[in-house]
């Protein structure tokens, strides 16, 4: 070998780390490797060289040879077939095909397990309800058809079938490519270097899930409103590759009622009522959400006068007592359907001269 300045063809100084060397090379060989210059014998040439140099001072033996003789004599980095860098000895932790792949393989050339198919959660499932009024007060249990991911049975939701040989390596893990006249060994891109290859379940393209649709049973608890979400824990979709379900999200919407009105968890509704029941008092019916119950109207009642029925209202999703229903009366003024109903009607104005406007100076 003719006496050459391996330093200089990489281009570092002769205190260079080891780290520094590999660096120069890695840098250079993609600047000049046959792959990238189809053809370019100049490039050719130059990458034999500093192949060569890389060969002596990235071997710690070889160069405190060359170091002290400026020379080295065994020229195993060029021979007369090319070279094959699948044989030769390490540097630091990468050899020659550690670097190739790097470089042009995208990893180390050391035998590596494919990367797991990591399990993923299922995505979850809104679906919308529609409830009568009564329905979100009492709450009901039914049965509703939902379109869902379900794991696969034939493959357990996994993906896979087992493994056998990969059929690009034959088992090696190992693959033979060549640029221009260099050729190098490395790690078989398809089985990762291990030599095996999982075979994916065709029932489910190697997802592990199967679309289904699936008649659920839920429960629908006492109190919802219109937009409550009521959760079914594990009945969205199936994760991907065994991970775990998603949820089922039911969104309720609750129709309006003929005399109700819900505010929380208190009920409100108006009632009418007679003049002499207001002016007497009087025990009336009024309608729940639970039935019919009595409400004692006190003499002297006003139209708008507002009365209170404990805990007749909803029952708290928080797990608290019901709330309250409120009535609000509204006098009804009698029918006029005969002249002695305006005769009473007269005596009463006699009886009970009262002007409701003397407070605002009007008569």
């Amino acid at each position: 070998m003719s006496r050459k300045d391996y330093y200089e063809i990489l281009g570092v100084s002769r205190d260079a780390t080891a780290e520094e060397i590999k660096k120069a090379y890695r840098r250079l060989a993609r600047k000049y490797h046959p792959d990238v210059n189809p053809g370019d014998k100049a490039a050719e040439e130059q990458f034999k060289k500093i192949s060569e140099a890389f060969e002596v001072l990235g071997d710690p033996e070889k160069r405190k040879v060359y170091d002290r003789y400026g020379t080295y004599s065994d020229n195993i980095g060029q021979q007369a077939g090319g070279f094959d860098f699948s044989d030769f000895g390490g540097f630091g932790t990468g050899s020659f095909a550690d670097i190739f792949a790097e470089i042009f393989g995208g990893g180390s050339s050391t035998r590596r397990r494919p990367q797991a198919k990591t399990p993923q959660k299922g995505s979850d499932i809104e679906y919308s309800l529609s409830l009568s009024f009564e329905e979100a007060v009492r709450g009901l249990t039914t049965s509703i058809s939902v379109s869902r991911n379900d794991a696969c049975q034939r493959c357990g939701g996994g993906g896979e079938l087992g493994s056998s040989a990969c059929r690009r390596c034959s088992g090696s893990g190992k693959v033979q490519s060549a640029a221009g006249r260099v050729r190098f060994s490395s790690m078989c891109p398809d089985c990762s270097g291990t030599g095996t290859k999982a075979e994916s379940c065709q029932l489910c393209a190697g997802k592990g899930i199967v679309p289904k649709t699936e008649t659920i049973k839920v429960k629908i608890p006492a109190g919802v409103d219109n937009g409550s979400r009521v959760r079914v824990p594990g009945k969205g979709n199936a994760g991907l590759y065994g991970g775990p379900a998603g949820d089922l999200f039911i969104n309720t919407k609750v129709a309006e009622h003929p005399y109700f009105v819900r505010k929380g968890d208190n009920i409100y509704c108006s009632i009418p009522i007679t003049v002499p029941e207001a002016a007497l008092g009087a025990k009336i019916e009024v309608p729940t959400i639970s039935g019919k119950a009595v409400l004692r109207i006190p003499p002297g009642t006003q139209s708008g006068q507002k009365f209170r029925l404990r805990e007749k209202g909803v029952p708290s999703l928080r797990g608290q007592a019901c709330g309250d229903q409120y009535v609000e009366v509204k006098i009804v003024l009698p029918k006029i359907i005969s002249e002695d109903t305006k005769d009473l009607l007269r005596k009463f104005a006699k009886l009970n001269p009262e002007n409701p406007r003397a407070e605002m100076g009007l008569e």
